[in-house]
């Protein structure tokens, strides 16, 4: 099968942890150790990858130089995909038998300037806060916060994705059997002039729709979103949370889910579903294959049975 694995952004760092290299590195081993085992068991690979805690953390550390000078989310962006997707590349060849061809490539994913997320920020970047911290940063740079389970972050626009201006670049790619590293943290937000020209936008798309647009126009047979979190819960954050193994696009897209957490993996998981006919998982990065075998995580298919 072609499948698109989606690495969170949370899953290679996890929360409340330093944002440090030998962190995030430490995370990625795992990862690519597990995509390793896909690879090996017949399946050719597109990984994408989030950058919420990494592309927080350098909007702070460059508000904290000079504000009126800091770079914008989508050159952050840039930063972050080049900055992730060395070490998976690297970590992943590390993984790999010999002589396996890998490529990380900066992808431009375009959004609607329109776009009604741009005055509705909702996806959480940087590190995790308590509420005074957060309402006090709100307070003085002018961000909008949000809960994050038990604590408070960052959130900004996050526009859905409307187009992969680089996919034929991708195919050219997979035409030769290269692993592709592409979409990080969603992609970097462009939109489009009049004249048919492009330029960056202040946003961070969420990475698992561009993955799930990415998905769809490749026509891959299988959407994987690795996080940190085993599976999709019923009744999460209560007594009665239930891990849900299989259930139908129609069936989850009714369940009340976490906004910028699990909603968006969730309506990924549907869209690609419901365009494709084809299976998304969501589960932990070590569960990979099980995953894919249908073992382990939450299977969402357009219609059930599933696997």
């Amino acid at each position: 099968m072609l499948i698109v694995i989606a690495l969170g952004g949370n899953a290679l760092l996890k929360r409340g942890e330093p944002l440090t290299v030998e962190n995030q590195r430490a995370h990625t081993k795992v990862a690519t150790q597990s995509i390793a085992e896909v690879i090996a068991a017949g399946h050719q690979v597109i990984i994408t990858h989030g950058n919420g805690p990494q592309v927080g953390l350098l909007a702070l550390q460059g508000a904290a130089y000079k504000p009126d000078e800091a770079y914008p989310l989508d050159v952050l962006g840039a930063e972050t995909e080049g900055m992730i997707g060395y070490l998976i590349e690297q970590e992943l060849e590390n993984a790999l038998p010999a002589g396996q061809q890998v490529v990380m490539l900066l992808t431009q994913v375009e959004v609607d300037p329109n776009d009604s997320a741009f005055s509705d920020p909702s996806k959480p970047v940087g590190p995790i806060y308590t509420k005074e911290e957060a309402d006090s940063l709100a307070t003085k740079r002018g961000w909008t916060v949000a809960a994050d389970g038990d604590h408070f972050r960052r959130v900004v626009a996050s526009p859905k994705p409307i187009s992969i201006p680089d996919i034929p670049v991708i195919e050219l790619l997979l035409t030769h059997g290269i692993i592709v590293i592409c979409a990080g943290g969603g992609g970097i937000p462009i939109v489009r002039q009049p004249d048919g020209s492009t330029m960056g936008v202040e946003a961070v798309i969420d990475k698992d729709r561009a993955s799930a647009l990415l998905a769809e126009k490749l026509g891959a047979d299988m959407l994987l979103m690795l996080t940190d979190v085993d599976a999709v819960y019923e009744n999460w954050g209560t007594p009665k949370q239930m891990p849900i193994r299989q259930i139908s696009a129609k069936t989850v897209s009714k369940l009340p889910l976490a906004k910028g957490s699990m909603q968006p993996k969730v309506e990924a998981a549907c869209d690609f579903a419901n365009a494709t006919g084809g299976h998304a998982g969501i589960g932990t990065l070590s569960d990979a294959l099980k995953i894919v075998e249908g073992a382990a995580g939450t299977i969402i298919s357009k219609h059930v049975p599933l696997m």
